[in-house]
């Protein structure tokens, strides 16, 4: 029997451990459908002190050992939990890990850095089993393990022999901090690293991932191609268009039997293709549940999102005016800026009948969302990758979104599609752009429920599932692989 090719996944966050957003879902679906007869995916994440009792109580510790962190010798205990086929490993340090929020920290950097440090100690551990033959990281989280392994690690046969993938979820986060780190915490004084990682008088983690990562990929091959340009490239634009030779964009998928509008139990009434009419059922029950007027001829819109300009929130709450001369509802689930927060939430105790406003995160209200609303609005100012336009066409609803990213990626618009599309899009960020796209949605569901039923189809045929996303992945670790 052939030996399979072992990946080692590194990400701060994975479900149903820890999530504070996508790149949590992301460490969560995909190594599981990466893992085949030809490939071992497993996952490596930090023992944060908020991941559920249930699963801390059915780990197994293995052992625990020293890692070396500048002129530090930290404890570091490895544990291991299996869960949906996949191997996971815990790495446990109290005094990095036990705190009360997953980033945030004072000590962020320092925290980041052990566990980088921690991941390549932890292969000398398992390597009897599981010698890894890639090391894919996620975020700036990870960035530093690229730059470690070969500047503290080379020349040892286990390690020189590992290839690094870099995938990069935000650039918006890029691990930026005070030069003294590099000696003191992260013992990279007098090596080529001290130049690497140097940008505008700091040192910056994701910079150092670029630029020692063997691939780097964004979870979108059109976010791929904009962080190569100054608008979205956060003052790494130069690094990236010198970085094109290993630089692509694998757009990300979903859990399509999680988010399944026939078995999810956060719903009112299953449905399915061939029964699209009980979706009318599941929006006069939201409808119902918000205390919106219970209405199924006026179109639903919905938005789940954070509620910050990088979501467009600015561009809903400039419109609301207009929204309420309008023949539409709208309902807002997310917290986020306080001054958005407060706009949506005033404006919808003033119009209560078309207008609702959750200000806080609630996941199986989230889903009742994608499954009861007409329309799903992503109006982003940039959107790496996106996962909820893709629910959203899972249940039926069609997205609204601004060109960008993966949205762009996923979305075709109706002005462009016609007949073949599966929601609504609009090229410029600023409210003429939204406004008018809303008011091509709201005339089509007006004037044509025979097209806006042949979108929907269109939506629901969609098929974002995590496999065909795997299997580039699978071509991208192969090409390394092979190239020795």
């Amino acid at each position: 029997m052939a030996t399979k090719t072992k990946i080692l996944f590194a990400a701060f966050e994975a479900v149903p451990f820890i999530k504070t957003g996508g790149l949590g879902d992301v460490a969560g679906s995909l190594p599981a459908y990466i893992r085949n007869d030809e490939f071992d995916a497993r996952v490596i994440l930090p023992l944060l002190n908020t991941i559920p009792a249930e699963y801390r109580n059915k780990m197994r510790f293995i052992e625990s050992y020293e890692v070396k962190l500048g002129w530090r010798s930290q404890y570091c205990g490895l544990f291991t939990l299996r869960k949906g086929g996949v191997t996971y490993y815990f790495l446990d340090n109290e005094y990095y890990f036990k705190r009360g929020s997953v980033y945030g920290e004072f000590d962020d950097g320092e925290r980041v850095a052990f566990f980088s440090s921690a991941v390549l100690e932890t292969i000398r551990h398992i390597s009897k089993n599981f010698a890894p033959d890639i090391l894919h990281c996620n975020d700036w989280h990870t960035a530093l393990i690229p730059v470690f392994l070969k500047e503290l690690y080379r020349g040892e046969d286990l390690f020189d022999r590992i290839k690094t993938v870099f995938t990069i979820h935000n650039l918006k986060f890029q691990g930026q901090y005070n030069k003294y780190m590099i000696g003191d915490v992260l013992g990279l004084h007098r090596t080529p690293a001290e130049g690497q990682l140097n940008h505008d008088d700091s040192i910056n983690f994701l910079q150092g991932a670029v630029i020692y990562s063997d691939a780097v990929t964004t979870v979108s091959p059109t976010y791929a191609e904009e962080i190569c340009t100054v608008k979205y490239g956060e003052r790494l634009e130069g690094l990236f268009e010198s970085r094109k030779y290993k630089l692509s964009g694998i757009i990300n998928g979903i859990d399509r039997k999680n988010y399944d509008p026939m078995t999810d139990k956060a719903v009112a009434v299953h449905f399915d293709e061939d029964s699209l009419d009980k979706k009318t059922e599941n929006k006069l029950a939201l409808q119902r549940e918000l205390g919106l007027r219970e209405d199924p001829d006026v179109p639903l819109f919905a938005m789940v999102s954070r509620l910050t300009q990088q979501k467009g929130a600015n561009l809903i709450v400039d419109l609301l005016p207009e929204f309420a001369e309008r023949k539409m509802q709208l309902a807002v689930l997310g917290t986020g800026d306080l001054n958005f927060e407060a706009a949506l939430g005033d404006f919808a105790y003033s119009h209560g009948e078309n207008f609702a406003a959750k200000i806080t995160f609630n996941e199986p209200m989230s889903r009742r969302f994608y499954a009861s609303a007409d329309v799903f609005l992503m109006p982003s100012e940039f959107e790496p990758c996106g996962l909820a336009q893709m629910i959203s066409m899972r249940y039926a609803t069609l997205p609204l979104v601004r060109e960008t990213g993966g949205l762009k990626d996923t979305v075709k618009g109706y002005w462009d599609a016609g007949e073949n599309a599966n929601g609504f899009s609009f090229k410029d960020f600023d409210a003429n752009g939204l406004r008018n796209a809303v008011d091509c949605a709201l005339d089509l569901w007006y004037t044509d429920k025979k097209m806006w039923r042949k979108l929907q189809h269109n939506a629901m045929n969609e098929n974002f599932g995590w496999e065909e996303s795997a299997e580039k992945y699978r071509e991208l670790y192969r090409s390394l692989v092979d190239a020795d």
